[in-house]
């Protein structure tokens, strides 16, 4: 029966939407949430995700396609600007935002940056979400939906919705699909049924070994961090039951003496990256791995043009 005969049928929705918010507002958890699989790379520190990661959250009705963008922050480097070009074009591009605040920190100056960006993008519908309430109790919670409220006021952005949301305990994640689902154009899907992300496999195998390497170390690793998978090869002369991928791996930091802190005393750090890294990308790709890491120093790459084409920005 098609859809022209079935007036009561809703139209299918199709579109983008995208988290913004400053550094560790659980945008990527959100993601992962929504989509019910991990795509984005979560970790507890500040500017991790640094590629467009998409999830696709497929409904009967809907399709939501994510794009998680790297938290805007003021940049100090070449990186930090061409990261925040990202951003922006990003924000143009999608069918609706969604301004996270998490809802154990007081509005600051970071999010009043990002917010006063998105007064300036007329057009996309922008939706607040106040993330980790399962950190608050109600009464600190209501102050903070308030508080996004008035600075929605105060910048003249117009929120479709303040939402409350936690997304590690799951309360309210299919409220959020919800509302952005609403605010997305009337579309036929956009990708095939069963596809989770866009992301070429070996920059989703990168980011969970960027993930695992980043578990643990000293505060001045986050950003010196950099994974290129050099290749990922079936093995040769394994049965068809019995297939082994040989992936092969390099982890870039800026200065030798960073470089004792990725291996560890004895190589034990680097082989707990390696048994951890595997089993989330062997869940991944749905095969058994063998995993060949390596530290190598590529001296300031984060203020180089050169070396940050080389390693993928």
């Amino acid at each position: 029966m098609d859809r022209a005969s079935s007036p009561s049928q809703a139209p299918h929705r199709a579109g983008f939407a995208c988290f913004v918010g400053r550094p560790n507002a659980g945008k990527s958890t959100l993601t992962n949430a929504l989509v019910g699989t991990k795509v984005a790379i979560t970790s507890n520190r500040p500017q991790t995700t640094r590629h467009t990661v998409r999830g696709i959250v497929h409904r009967p009705d809907a399709q939501l396609v994510l794009v998680d963008t790297p938290g805007l922050h003021k940049p100090r480097t070449l990186l930090g600007e061409r990261l925040n070009d990202v951003v922006r074009t990003t924000w143009a591009e999608v069918d609706v935002i969604g301004f996270c605040l998490p809802a154990d920190q007081k509005i600051g100056p970071g999010d009043r940056f990002i917010a006063g960006e998105l007064a300036a993008i007329r057009k996309t519908p922008k939706v607040a979400i106040v993330t980790k309430t399962d950190l608050v109790d109600s009464r600190a919670l209501a102050a903070q939906l308030l508080a996004v409220q008035k600075l929605g006021q105060e910048l003249g952005i117009e929120w479709q919705e303040i939402i409350p949301v936690s997304a590690t305990g799951g309360s309210q994640v299919s409220l959020v699909a919800d509302l952005l689902v609403g605010l997305l154009p009337e579309s036929p899907p956009l990708y095939p049924e069963g596809e989770l992300t866009d992301e070429p496999e070996q920059v989703m195998v990168a980011e969970l070994i960027r993930e695992a390497a980043l578990e643990g170390v000293r505060d001045e690793l986050p950003h010196s961090i950099a994974v290129v998978v050099e290749e990922m090869l079936p093995r040769e002369d394994r049965p068809a039951d019995k297939p082994l991928l040989d992936i092969h791996a390099n982890l870039y930091i800026e200065r030798p003496s960073q470089k004792g802190i990725i291996i560890g005393p004895k190589g034990a750090r680097l082989k707990e990256v390696g048994v951890k890294s595997r089993k989330h990308i062997e869940a991944l790709l749905g095969t058994p791995v063998y995993l060949d890491l390596h530290v190598k120093v590529a001296k300031d790459w984060q203020r180089d043009p050169k070396q940050l084409r080389r390693l993928g920005f």
